[in-house]
């Protein structure tokens, strides 16, 4: 999920820097189809919800195996 958060708040930072100079990525072309504005809110939550995902998720500690446990004792 840390990834997807990633990924997320990528795709809305590369689309608002698009935006601004003309262009749109072609995944994101749909959300100017309600006006500038809800475009931009669009863009804007992609990059927080983006961020939270990445921030606040932790990673699940990796288990331990077999073998390591074995050195250890």
């Amino acid at each position: 999920m840390k990834q997807v958060g990633l990924y997320l708040m990528i795709a809305g930072i590369a689309s608002l820097l698009l935006n601004l100079v003309g262009y749109e990525l072609k995944i994101l072309m749909w959300v100017d189809n309600w006006g500038d504005t809800t475009g931009w809110a669009i863009r804007l939550g992609a990059i927080v919800v983006g961020a939270l995902m990445f921030f606040a998720i932790k990673e699940a500690p990796e288990q331990e195996t077999q073998e390591e446990l074995k050195e250890e004792s």
